[in-house]
């Protein structure tokens, strides 16, 4: 981001596609750490084999965002935060590649999903590139607690306590 936009300057719109690892990053945190684990209950509207599991027609299915997310048969090193496993890669999170959908797909996407990904962008770009973080109680990275509490959402059980300096 310090060679596209400069130290310490806000994100804009029209910077995001010359910031390819903040996507990146973006895009993994979603494969980790989704914000809803499961996705809106729908229901099969044919009998279907599914991975060859036999769905009948009005059983009530659920999307687990979550593990797809964990699951080593798609991602290598599944636990591990890589954000250099999107770089050069053509999955989004726009519903089109199931293996990363946080937002959902097909006819339930998400309607506010346009707006979110650019304001997540702009807002974790600028956060970014215009502060310095510290920890509070200056613990190192490694003592980051990361146990998450998996609900209806997903936050984490030890909330992150870091504190900006200004560049």
């Amino acid at each position: 981001m310090e060679q596209a936009i400069g130290k310490g300057n806000p994100i804009e719109e029209s910077d995001i596609n010359r910031v390819p690892y903040l996507q990146a990053v973006i895009k993994e945190t979603f494969r980790m750490h989704p914000t809803a684990p499961l996705l809106v209950p729908r229901r099969a509207g044919s009998d279907t084999d599914l991975c060859g599991f036999k769905v009948p027609k009005g059983s009530q299915v659920l999307v687990n965002v979550w593990a797809i997310g964990r699951d080593p048969s798609i991602w290598k090193n599944p636990d591990s935060f890589m954000p250099e496993r999107f770089l050069g890669s053509n999955i989004d999170v726009k519903g089109t590649d199931f293996r990363l959908i946080p937002f959902g797909a097909g006819r339930r996407i998400r309607p506010g999903l346009p707006l979110a990904n650019r304001m997540l962008h702009l807002i974790i770009g600028s956060l970014i590139n215009c502060f310095n973080w510290k920890f509070k109680d200056e613990i190192s990275p490694d003592e980051i607690d990361m146990e998450e509490n998996i609900r209806a959402t997903v936050k984490k059980v030890e909330p992150l306590r870091a504190i900006p300096i200004v560049v």
